[in-house]
Protein backbone atom coordinates (compact mmCIF):
# COMPACT_ATOMS: atom_id res chain seq x y z
CA UNK A 1 0.00 0.00 0.00
CA UNK A 2 1.55 2.88 -1.23
CA UNK A 3 1.32 6.39 1.49
CA UNK A 4 2.91 9.81 1.51
CA UNK A 5 2.30 11.80 4.72
CA UNK A 6 3.12 15.19 4.83
CA UNK A 7 4.47 17.13 7.99
CA UNK A 8 5.48 20.27 8.55
CA UNK A 9 2.55 22.99 7.60
CA UNK A 10 1.39 25.58 10.39
CA UNK A 11 0.96 28.92 10.64
CA UNK A 12 3.82 31.37 10.03
CA UNK A 13 4.11 35.24 9.92
CA UNK A 14 4.66 36.89 6.64
CA UNK A 15 8.49 36.60 5.83
CA UNK A 16 9.09 33.53 7.84
CA UNK A 17 10.00 30.00 6.48
CA UNK A 18 8.33 26.75 6.72
CA UNK A 19 9.66 23.09 5.56
CA UNK A 20 7.12 21.31 4.49
CA UNK A 21 8.17 16.86 4.42
CA UNK A 22 6.82 14.21 2.23
CA UNK A 23 7.50 10.56 3.41
CA UNK A 24 6.72 8.13 0.76
CA UNK A 25 6.27 4.24 1.60
CA UNK A 26 5.22 1.27 -0.34
CA UNK A 27 7.09 1.88 -3.86
CA UNK A 28 10.05 2.41 -4.97
CA UNK A 29 10.30 5.96 -4.47
CA UNK A 30 13.64 6.75 -6.16
CA UNK A 31 12.40 6.02 -9.83
CA UNK A 32 9.43 8.70 -9.76
CA UNK A 33 8.86 12.48 -10.35
CA UNK A 34 7.17 13.94 -6.74
CA UNK A 35 5.68 17.28 -6.50
CA UNK A 36 4.50 19.64 -4.14
CA UNK A 37 0.79 21.26 -5.31
CA UNK A 38 -1.38 23.50 -3.18
CA UNK A 39 -5.13 24.14 -3.63
CA UNK A 40 -6.69 27.68 -2.96
CA UNK A 41 -10.12 27.71 -1.29
CA UNK A 42 -12.69 26.87 -4.34
CA UNK A 43 -9.99 26.31 -6.59
CA UNK A 44 -8.24 23.53 -8.63
CA UNK A 45 -4.68 22.35 -7.59
CA UNK A 46 -1.73 23.73 -9.26
CA UNK A 47 1.87 22.44 -9.41
CA UNK A 48 4.19 24.42 -6.66
CA UNK A 49 7.44 22.72 -7.19
CA UNK A 50 8.68 19.12 -8.99
CA UNK A 51 11.50 17.15 -9.11
CA UNK A 52 12.34 14.29 -11.23
CA UNK A 53 14.31 10.91 -10.06
CA UNK A 54 17.38 12.19 -11.62
CA UNK A 55 17.04 15.82 -10.11
CA UNK A 56 15.65 18.35 -12.74
CA UNK A 57 13.37 20.95 -11.23
CA UNK A 58 10.42 23.05 -11.86
CA UNK A 59 8.73 26.05 -9.81
CA UNK A 60 5.58 28.03 -10.46
CA UNK A 61 6.74 31.75 -11.06
CA UNK A 62 4.89 32.99 -7.87
CA UNK A 63 7.53 31.05 -5.69
CA UNK A 64 10.61 31.00 -7.59
CA UNK A 65 13.38 32.43 -5.72
CA UNK A 66 11.33 31.83 -2.73
CA UNK A 67 11.23 28.09 -1.98
CA UNK A 68 13.15 25.36 -2.66
CA UNK A 69 12.00 21.47 -3.42
CA UNK A 70 14.34 18.59 -2.70
CA UNK A 71 14.40 14.54 -2.58
CA UNK A 72 16.60 12.01 -0.05
CA UNK A 73 16.10 9.25 -2.02
CA UNK A 74 17.67 7.06 0.79
CA UNK A 75 15.18 8.63 3.27
CA UNK A 76 12.24 8.29 1.10
CA UNK A 77 11.28 11.82 1.44
CA UNK A 78 10.54 14.84 -0.51
CA UNK A 79 10.70 18.57 0.93
CA UNK A 80 9.35 22.04 0.32
CA UNK A 81 11.84 24.61 1.80
CA UNK A 82 9.32 27.66 2.13
CA UNK A 83 11.30 31.19 2.91
CA UNK A 84 9.80 34.65 2.48
CA UNK A 85 6.42 33.26 2.80
CA UNK A 86 3.54 35.61 2.05
CA UNK A 87 -0.45 35.43 2.84
CA UNK A 88 -0.71 35.02 -0.55
CA UNK A 89 0.77 31.43 -0.38
CA UNK A 90 -1.63 30.52 2.46
CA UNK A 91 -3.60 27.08 1.09
CA UNK A 92 -3.39 23.39 1.56
CA UNK A 93 -0.34 22.27 0.38
CA UNK A 94 0.14 18.35 -1.11
CA UNK A 95 2.71 16.46 -1.78
CA UNK A 96 2.28 13.93 -4.78
CA UNK A 97 3.95 11.12 -6.97
CA UNK A 98 3.30 13.05 -9.99
CA UNK A 99 0.70 11.46 -12.01
CA UNK A 100 0.18 8.50 -9.22
CA UNK A 101 -0.13 8.98 -5.74
CA UNK A 102 -1.48 12.06 -3.26
CA UNK A 103 -0.68 12.59 0.29
CA UNK A 104 -3.82 13.68 2.31
CA UNK A 105 -2.75 17.44 2.14
CA UNK A 106 -1.20 19.89 4.95
CA UNK A 107 -2.43 23.01 5.59
CA UNK A 108 -0.03 26.16 5.37
CA UNK A 109 -1.39 29.51 6.90
CA UNK A 110 0.98 33.31 6.28
CA UNK A 111 -0.64 36.01 8.64
CA UNK A 112 0.45 39.72 7.50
Amino acid sequence: QVQLVESGGGLVQAGESLRLSCAVSGISFNFYAMGWYRQFPGKQRDLVASITSGGSINYADSVKGRFVISRDNAKNTVYLQMNSLKPEDTAIYYCAMVGRFWGQGTQVTVSS
